[in-house]
């Protein structure tokens, strides 16, 4: 991976009619994801430390890795079309049969950032599409205090 990249974080998760809206971003700017209900939740509850009585999806990949002697080195949101996302997942592997070894993967940012808020690796995004998605702080910042106002829960953040 060779494209410079911008390092950002799960700023917040919030609920929406079909789905959750995930903030991405640094103190520069925040961009939203759209994600499906389940993902949404389950990056919801990483991000609190939460679990469910059985391993959900992310958790029961979190764990096979780790008996692989896999670790997520780090997500990189590399591209958007059509305000379509898409992330590569890089994995590094070193166990008693393998010196270090690095895997890239494709696959859905919503899962990718659920495995890096996991295993606490850090997410990227590909400096075209940093300059491309449009800035939504001041929409986060709004909603923010508009649930304040309303004597509400904060939206969920990281």
């Amino acid at each position: 991976m060779n494209k410079s990249v911008v390092p950002v974080e799960v700023r917040s998760v919030l609920p929406l009619n079909a789905g959750r809206a995930i903030f991405l971003g640094n103190d520069e700017k925040v961009f939203v994801i759209y994600v499906d209900e389940q993902v949404g939740v389950a990056i919801s509850m990483l991000i609190k430390g939460e679990s469910r009585e059985r391993p959900m999806t992310h958790e029961l990949t979190v764990h096979l890795m780790t008996a692989l002697g896999a670790k997520v080195d780090r997500v990189v949101i590399n591209d958007v079309k059509n305000e379509t996302y898409f992330a590569r997942l890089i994995v590094s592997c070193q166990n008693e049969l393998f010196q270090r070894k690095i895997i890239e993967l494709d696959g859905r940012p919503s899962d990718c950032i659920a495995l890096a808020i996991a295993q606490k690796a850090p997410i990227y995004v590909a400096k075209e599409v940093w300059e491309e998605v449009e800035d939504r702080s001041e929409v986060l910042r709004q909603i923010k205090e508009n649930d304040l106002e309303a004597g509400g829960e904060p939206p969920e953040e990281a």
